[in-house]
């Protein structure tokens, strides 16, 4: 599915109205297969050629609930699984369809993560010092599930990243510690905008 200034991540949740007859197919194949499909970010207005108009980074997310309405259309909610590549385009569907492949992130020297991890962690209490209490504990409770930096950093940046060109440069990162000073100098802007 492609979308203007949309960018799904890993362990983020998008939900999607469907409409349009192509991505009606699209949803109704994907239901009666594996449940999942990718979301790729249109970066222009000419849709005709996706391998020019789509950004070379998605997410192939799961469908994890799906209404139908009686006039065909759909409400639905997309868990992002993993980053994709995709590396061909191909014109035999009756929506966008693409050959892909997994864009794994890295995070090296792993003996740092616990340390990347926590200055991550410290820059999103920051940017959310002035919230109220319940807020904050709603918010560390989700990003203190992450495991590893590169979890925390798809959460942080599903949650906190707003600006279309930064997520969709987030998520074409394949290095995790090259995105935590983007995420963190963000939070710190967004923090001293809202002190002014």
């Amino acid at each position: 599915m492609l979308l203007p200034d949309c960018s799904l991540f890993p362990h983020g949740g998008l939900p999607l109205h469907i409409y349009e007859p192509r991505y009606r197919k699209m949803l109704e194949d994907a239901l009666e297969g594996d449940c999942i499909f990718a979301v790729g970010r249109l970066l222009g207005d000419d849709q005709t050629d996706p391998a020019v108009c789509v950004a070379e980074v998605g997410t192939i997310g799961l469908v994890r609930a799906s209404r139908e309405s009686e006039d065909g259309t759909s409400q639905l909610l997309l868990h992002g699984v993993m980053r994709v590549r995709f590396t061909e385009w191909h014109d035999d569907h009756d929506y966008p369809y693409a050959s892909i492949e997994p864009v794994i992130s890295v995070f090296t020297p792993e003996n740092q993560s616990m340390a990347a991890m926590k200055t991550l962690r410290g820059a999103v209490e920051d940017a959310i010092r002035s919230l109220p209490d319940e807020v904050q504990a709603g918010v560390f409770s989700l990003i203190d599930r992450a495991e590893d930096p590169a979890l925390m950093t798809d959460i942080v940046s599903q949650q906190f990243i707003h600006e279309p060109d930064l997520r969709q440069q987030l998520l074409e990162m394949e290095s995790v510690g090259a995105r935590i000073p983007l995420i963190c100098e963000f939070l710190r802007k967004v923090s001293a905008a809202a002190e002014n």
